[in-house]
């Protein structure tokens, strides 16, 4: 690739690991992984490797650039709210494949074909993609803004694993080590993390 052409490549293409925080903070809960992102934004200690953006409900249109573009993260992680009845305010890992049929038609990230970038950034390109779920109570119908008492607890928690899970691994390894191939973070699930 030409050195020219790195300019045309969006910044959150070119760092080593990013976070996407996903929903819609209009409907309750399903604000979740937006408020997350709005959290580690406020912390002040995102590594210089790292791209943390609230996607909202475009987060269709970053994945299609990201499989398109000629250079990728090492991985991503999706941060989002699901109603796949757990305790509300639970963390999990979902694998993008299980993503839950019953979201494919919701205005948030879940639509199959963002499902299927999801596994064509895993499988054709090479990149890490995790996500982290949090369980809703029950949506609104009608607008509302803020998150129940439940997943409000949970961002604290998610926030403090993302932090321990990428953020600290990062700085550990030094500055220019979140490209290379020996930069590949252990893979820690949250329940051993964040245990309730």
């Amino acid at each position: 690739m030409a050195e020219n052409d790195m300019f045309e490549v969006p910044d959150f293409c070119r760092k080593s690991t990013l976070i996407l925080g996903c929903g819609n903070i209009l409907f309750g809960d399903d604000g979740f992984g937006c408020v997350v992102v709005q959290r580690l934004e406020n912390c002040g200690s995102v590594p210089e490797e790292a791209c943390i953006a609230e996607a909202g409900t475009g987060v269709r249109k970053l994945l299609f650039t990201l499989c398109l573009s000629p250079v990728q993260p090492r991985r991503v992680l999706i941060v989002d709210a699901f109603d796949v009845g757990r305790a509300p305010g639970e963390l999990f890992e979902l694998d993008p494949a299980d993503i839950p049929a019953i979201k494919c038609d919701d205005f948030s990230m879940h639509q199959v074909p963002t499902s299927n970038l999801l596994r064509e950034l895993q499988e054709q390109c090479g990149v890490e993609v995790r996500v982290l779920a949090c369980q809703t109570a029950p949506l609104p119908e009608q607008v509302s803004v803020g998150l129940s008492e439940p997943v409000q607890r949970a961002v604290g928690l998610a926030a403090e694993w993302i932090v321990g899970q990428y953020f600290a691994r990062m700085a550990a390894a030094g500055p220019g080590a979140g490209g290379g191939e020996s930069s590949s973070l252990p893979r820690q699930p949250f329940a051993t993390v964040a245990a309730r």
